[in-house]
């Protein structure tokens, strides 16, 4: 079994310092879990009641629409969260799909617990609003960018964004998270290749 203190360490970092009644505290309320590659962690009309943080691996969360097409939302690697954040936060069933991209090792928590460690740990509570609010930021400004921006300028907020990331995620992930084709994609990485060289 895994020593809360390496929990800890790997999910704050050095960001935030602890007792130790605090690091038993936050040590078992998190549970390690492993998916394969293609695995689905979470599926849309299941019930929302954990969050998980990227110890490794790559994950998506998508949408698919009516007509059957997928509409990559979000994509999360090492040191991100991924939910259904409509579901978990308005205690509803997901409407979002999670696929493992690559192997995956995450921490679950459920809300019951991270709740409870709110109460009794206030500092965690502020940490994760920081960064929660960081979150929609980055939501808001891919809305805006959505809105404004050519494909061309959203592929390239996408590389800033994800740096590496391309060699972990499939064409069409990056299609259908920017919104284009795949040809468009194609399309897009060598008119930046020409302007490079």
């Amino acid at each position: 079994m895994q020593h809360p203190y390496s929990i800890v360490k790997e999910i704050y970092h050095d960001d935030l310092s602890f007792t130790e009644d605090e690091i038993a505290l936050i040590g078992s309320k998190y549970k390690k879990v492993t998916f394969d590659k293609g695995e689905i962690v979470l599926r849309a009309d299941e019930k929302v009641d954990h969050q998980f943080f990227v110890f490794d691996g790559c994950l998506r969360t998508y949408l698919v629409s009516k007509s059957g097409k997928e509409h990559t939302i979000q994509f999360a690697i090492k040191g991100w969260w991924i939910s259904d954040y409509i579901g978990y936060f308005s205690e509803t069933k997901s409407v979002l799909f999670i696929e493992c991209i690559e192997d995956a090792t995450l921490y679950k928590i459920s809300r019951d617990d991270v709740e409870e460690i709110y109460t009794k740990i206030p500092k965690i509570e502020h940490f994760i609003r920081k960064k929660l609010e960081r979150s929609f930021m980055s939501f808001q400004k891919r809305i805006l960018a959505n809105l404004s921006q050519s494909a061309k300028e959203r592929y390239l907020n996408f590389t800033h964004d994800y740096p590496n990331i391309e060699q972990h995620v499939k064409n069409y992930h990056i299609a259908s998270y920017l919104g284009i084709t795949t040809e468009s994609l194609s399309r897009i990485r060598k008119e930046i290749s020409k302007s490079n060289s």
